[in-house]
């Protein structure tokens, strides 16, 4: 599908609603793509038919994680997600959450990471309020961004 408008993305949506397909939904940063992405991202599409994904554009990372991320660019990001098996389109997102998103798209169901609870996943109401349902996939122990970027600096950083 490749990256959607929101408007597109809800079209899609209905699109694979009235094809009688589920519709998973998660987001994230995703900033240097790793092996425990691809794993949540996997185990999230098994969970339905097709998964979209929103992605925070740089200038919301630039405000969640501070101004020297994001390292890769939403556009690279974007293309690199897509290049995924699991997963079926992405939309951006500029907003600090994809509460707003997640209220226009009302998914089958809502996917977050380990670090999260049913209860403080954003969008929960709006999902479950329309039928669907909020699963947690467990994190891959010892696999995140930072680890990559400390393990760069470690090593190439002249001491």
């Amino acid at each position: 599908m490749g990256v959607l408008t929101w408007e597109q993305a809800a079209a899609w949506r209905i699109e694979q609603h009235d094809q009688g397909r589920s519709v998973v939904f998660t987001n994230g940063v995703f900033d240097i793509l790793h092996a425990g992405h691809v794993d949540y991202l996997t185990r999230a599409r098994t969970l339905g038919n097709r998964l979209i994904l929103g992605l925070n554009s740089d200038s919301s990372v630039r405000r969640i994680k501070g101004p020297k991320r994001p390292i890769v660019n939403e556009k690279n990001r974007a293309a690199v997600l897509l290049g995924l098996k699991a997963v079926d389109a992405v939309v951006m997102f500029d907003e600090d959450t994809p509460k707003e998103l997640i209220d226009l798209l009302l998914p089958d169901i809502l996917v977050k990471g380990g670090d999260y609870t049913p209860e403080t996943v954003v969008g929960r109401s709006a999902v479950e309020e329309n039928g669907g349902r909020v699963e947690i996939i467990p994190f891959v122990d010892g696999l995140s961004s930072t680890n990559v970027v400390e393990t760069i600096l470690e090593r190439y950083c002249e001491k």
